[in-house]
């Protein structure tokens, strides 16, 4: 069977590569970071390749010398074709000029051939596969389908190469987000866009007047759309408690809509406000992280830039444990997709996430459920603590812990927690 013309081109280019190399080792320098050895078809170039790889991280040279005697070390010498392929390689071409142009065309052509190689086992696992859970066919597919990207990187550069654009970034105002909590916000500078930001606390202290509070402070900087996964309120209820502070009015009247006129003036006022924002609530139960992925990069797509993603909360999202995996691991897979989504959306991600047990004391970080894996990929960890002992006639006092501030460290603040209109307030520390 002879070969197409796609697959020659592919085979001669390869060729020409490893060749190249042999010729001039310096063109390494420019085509190492381009190429992997599952990008090579034949078997004995990928061998090939990985020796000259080994060979260019260590500063030595690759030769016909040193990668025979490198493959022979190994026992791998006959499975590339032995010295007499060796050979005709490095007699194969007459310059190492184009060796990046037909590294470029290896590099496509492998991406294409993985892409193929993707839909056929993705077929497979929709015709095949007997899954129980349909999240963990969402799982796998998108596994598969990531497979299909290049898993290095050419970026690394010497502090020289770095110097304008680290002068540059000097230059340029910090994009950061105000909360509208003004003590916080001059401490920490309000918050950045690709951290993850867990907001925690136990029951009852307001995890998600505050959150909502700090979506109204994002919004209103016109940082773009900011978007809310509800799991344990419906979307009504939700507005009730955002209507509440911003119309005076109590949560506990609105609820049981017992508005006189002028209050439903004062409701109206409140909401003709707060919907001229880009605010955008969804109230799914059972949501899991991949969901939020999806939605968030379409609405993205749709809408433009976003503000923050808010999630509350953690502990009832529907978190999917592989075959083997321990609940923490599970947790440990969500909230790192959830750094990546706010590095790849440029925009902070909220997660609200409950206290594993009840108590009196102060919370740290150990008292987070599953705590090691949320530490590890927050940015910040703020608790909410209430301490009965410290009282006020309006409301609860709240304690706030910034537990973990990546590159801003720890501090405290005090808020009062109008509950009955569901409201913060900044006391003084």
């Amino acid at each position: 069977m002879s070969l197409n013309m796609d697959m020659l081109q592919t085979i001669e280019s390869e060729s020409a590569v490893l060749g190249a190399v042999f010729l001039d080792n310096q063109v390494l320098d420019d085509i190492v970071e381009m190429l992997e050895p599952r990008d090579f078809t034949i078997e004995a170039n990928e061998l090939i390749w990985k020796a000259m790889q080994y060979q260019y991280k260590r500063n030595l040279p690759s030769d016909l010398v040193t990668i025979t005697a490198m493959l022979q070390q190994y026992d791998r010498l006959e499975e590339t074709g032995g010295v007499s392929y060796l050979a005709k390689l490095a007699n194969s071409v007459p310059t190492s000029t184009h060796a990046k142009y037909y590294a470029d065309i290896i590099r496509s052509r492998s991406y294409r051939r993985r892409a193929n190689e993707a839909g056929i086992k993705i077929t497979q696992l929709s015709m095949d596969a007997d899954y129980s859970d349909d999240e963990v066919l969402f799982q796998e597919v998108e596994r598969i389908a990531l497979g299909v990207r290049p898993s290095i990187s050419g970026d690394m550069k010497s502090l020289a190469e770095a110097r304008q654009e680290y002068f540059e970034y000097l230059g340029q105002k910090d994009d950061f987000l105000n909360t509208g909590f003004r003590q916080f916000d001059e401490w920490m500078g309000g918050i950045g866009r690709g951290w993850l930001y867990v907001l925690a606390g136990r029951p009852s202290v307001g995890k998600t007047a505050k959150a909502l509070q700090m979506m109204r402070g994002i919004a209103e900087q016109n940082a773009g759309h900011v978007l809310l996964w509800s799991q344990e309120m419906k979307r009504n209820q939700l507005l009730n408690r955002m209507i509440a502070p911003a119309s005076g009015i109590s949560g506990n009247r609105i609820r049981r809509k017992e508005m006189d006129e002028s209050e439903m003036k004062r409701l109206r006022d409140a909401y003709d406000i707060l919907e001229k924002l880009p605010l955008h609530i969804e109230d799914a139960k059972n949501v899991t992280i991949d969901e939020v992925r999806a939605a968030a990069r379409q609405f993205k797509r749709k809408h433009g830039r976003l503000g923050a993603i808010v999630v509350d909360y953690l502990t009832i999202m529907k978190i999917v444990q592989q075959k083997g995996e321990t609940r923490s691991q599970a947790v440990g897979y969500v909230t790192r997709t959830a750094k990546q989504i706010a590095l790849e959306l440029d925009c902070p991600f909220i997660m609200l996430a409950q206290l594993s047990r009840d108590g009196k004391d102060e919370p740290k970080l150990e008292h987070l459920r599953d705590s090691g894996e949320i530490e590890q990929d927050a940015d910040v960890v703020e608790f909410l603590w209430h301490n009965p002992e410290d009282t006020h006639r309006e409301g609860k006092v709240i304690q706030s812990i910034i537990a973990k501030g990546r590159d801003v460290g720890v501090n405290q603040f005090k808020y009062l927690f109008k509950g009955w209109i569901q409201k913060y307030e900044e006391l003084a520390t």
